[in-house]
């Protein structure tokens, strides 16, 4: 996917990467990464509570079920 940068440096990444690792508007982590740069989400340190449940906010990260009932588990131990 091809996509340039104006001569202000800024690079419009498209919205169908955007989705695909959950990047929104706001603060990123910048990195070069050998030939490449890497762009990732800042993930926030802020915990909400909503509906007496505490939110973590999402970092774009996926969890498989299993790595799901083992943090269910551990906190129940």
């Amino acid at each position: 996917m091809r996509t340039t940068i104006d001569k202000a440096g800024r690079l419009v990444i498209p919205k169908e990467l955007r989705d695909r690792i959950g990047l929104q508007p706001g603060e990123v982590d910048v990195e070069v990464d050998g030939a490449a740069v890497r762009v990732e989400p800042v993930a926030s340190d802020r915990v909400e509570e909503r509906d007496g449940l505490l939110l973590v906010p999402s970092t774009a990260t996926k969890l498989s079920d299993e790595e799901v009932a083992r943090v269910r588990d551990v906190d129940q131990r």
